[in-house]
């Protein structure tokens, strides 16, 4: 039986969304675990005012490909753009890459779509089911496919509690459903929306629902493998810990509260916050590649990759554990000192809400307009409380997810590959991820310097004490310090004075 590294060598690996923060942490992983992969396809939509080549080149000059830099400075050679266009008919891929794709891959990566929870239900279905139909029909004409892996979520059976690796039958029929909304109006299907998703929480769970009974609808014509990984959030380990590079999810959520905007939010202390670093589920996601192709299942198989029934942690150790580490990591031109609190009572999140957060917001506003400055607090704690309240159905309940297939995998894999490729989550060490997390915001999102706060305490101090010697052991000091503070008794006795004949 090969090893990870080694079934990879010489293969050509196809990756949607790979622009994307999980895209980009497939790409590194694969250059540098895998060195002797032959290429990288990756599918790129351009955007406006930047061309396919630009995107990709701005992608490879993150932090995040610093240590692949190391290794190959020549790794751009190795990734290959193909212009695509999920929205459009065929993905907008031109017959001649089409022939090329044909020809050469032999793994497909699937992890292009739409987060947004609140995205209209026509557009997500575009990005999430049909996008994932055309690049079926496209991995059919590939002559050398070995496997294909589709991203999807750990949440796409949310409406169940106990959800187990398989794939569970949608509530509608996909095909039917995407003809019936062809010819309405976004209008209409705005309206209906509530009635076809049921007792999904939002269209994107309903969507990757979807998706997942797509993609297995192939698995007589290829071998298929789904990963289902729960809230990702920076990494844990590799290529180093706490990266991250977006507001999304918990991100934002954790800089809303080092900023000190975020003062309250509704959710059970008690409840499971089954967060996910990106580089297991990325690390998973490639091992499921090698064990697919090498094995070829004769199903399906699913991977649920979630942390909360092998190593739980709750929302209530999560708050306490944010607020500590930007207490002694504080964010700059914080709002307010970080002070937030996790609520499950509905009627004590409003209190909280309108006191800390409306209320202050209103007062910062007022400041604004007096002072000829546009107000703009008011309008961000509008935007905030929408993301949270998007995410409470997720942060007030308990999902218990089977990972037996997960289990498998792991022991399918050599002892060196466990640690390449790990994604044993028994050995995620809470408080230590967290307060990787946090920094990793403040450093990668926001771009401030992690060290400066501990430079200028560490001057500070050290000016203190060497003032302090000096004065111990000087003369001269001591009547220079005594000269400075008489000097501001002087100047503060004139303030007041002419403070008062002012009156």
């Amino acid at each position: 039986m090969s090893s990870v590294p080694e079934y990879y060598a010489g293969k050509n690996v196809l990756i949607t969304g790979a622009t994307g923060f999980m895209g980009k942490v497939l790409v590194e992983k694969l250059l540098r675990s895998c060195p002797e992969v032959k290429a990288l396809y990756i599918l790129v939509r351009p955007k406006a005012g930047q061309s396919m080549q630009q995107r990709v080149t701005d992608m490879m000059k993150c932090k995040l490909f610093d240590r692949v830099r190391e290794d190959d400075p020549d790794f751009h050679q190795k990734i290959i753009p193909i212009s695509s266009e999920l929205t459009q008919p065929g993905l907008a891929i031109s017959p001649e890459d089409v022939e090329k794709l044909s020809a050469c891959i032999n793994i497909v990566f699937h992890c292009a779509a739409t987060i947004r929870f609140d995205e209209p239900l026509k557009h997500a279905l575009q990005l999430n089911v049909i996008a994932t139909q055309q690049l079926l029909s496209l991995a059919q004409q590939m002559h050398h496919l070995e496997a294909f892996i589709h991203i999807s979520t750990a949440y796409a059976n949310c409406n169940r509690k106990h959800i187990d690796e398989v794939i569970y039958p949608p509530p509608v029929e996909p095909k039917k459903l995407i003809e019936s909304l062809e010819w309405m109006d976004e209008g209409i299907v705005r309206d209906i929306t509530p009635r076809l998703i049921g007792d999904q929480p939002n269209t994107y769970t309903y969507t990757k629902a979807l998706a997942e009974y797509v993609v297995q609808q192939e698995q007589e014509k290829l071998s298929i493998g789904i990963i289902r990984p729960s809230i990702v959030g920076a990494s844990w380990q590799e290529p180093f810990p706490g990266w991250i590079d977006n507001f999304n999810g918990p991100s934002g959520v954790f800089i809303a509260a080092g900023k000190g905007i975020l003062r309250t939010m509704r959710a059970n202390n008690d409840a499971v916050a089954d967060l996910i670093p990106v580089d297991v589920v990325i690390n998973l996601t490639l091992a499921a590649g090698w064990y697919t192709a090498v094995h070829r299942p004769k199903t399906a198989l699913v991977y649920n990759c979630t942390t909360g029934g092998i190593n739980p942690f709750h929302w209530g150790e999560i708050e306490h554990h944010v607020m500590s580490s930007f207490k002694r990591n504080p964010l700059e031109q914080a709002f307010r000192r970080p002070n937030a609190n996790i609520t499950s009572n509905y009627l004590m999140n409003q209190y909280w809400i309108l006191v800390s957060h409306k209320l202050p917001a209103f007062i910062y506003d007022l400041f604004l307009r007096l002072s000829g400055q546009k107000p703009q607090m008011m309008r961000i704690f509008n935007r905030l409380h929408k993301a949270i309240g998007l995410l409470e159905y997720f942060s007030s309940q308990d999902w218990e997810w089977n990972s037996e297939n997960v289990n498998m995998l792991m022991s399918q894999l050599t002892p060196e590959d466990r640690k390449t490729f790990n994604f044993d989550v028994r050995q995620l060490n809470w408080p230590e991820y967290i307060e990787n997390y946090c920094i990793g915001t403040k450093k990668y999102v926001l771009n401030e310097d992690i060290l400066r706060n501990i430079r200028y305490t560490f001057n500070t101090v050290l000016v203190v004490f060497i003032w302090r010697v000096f004065i111990a052991r000087s003369q001269m000091a001591r009547n220079i310090w005594y000269f400075v503070v008489s000097l501001c008794f002087k100047f503060l006795s004139y303030f007041r004075a002419s403070s008062t004949l002012t009156k």
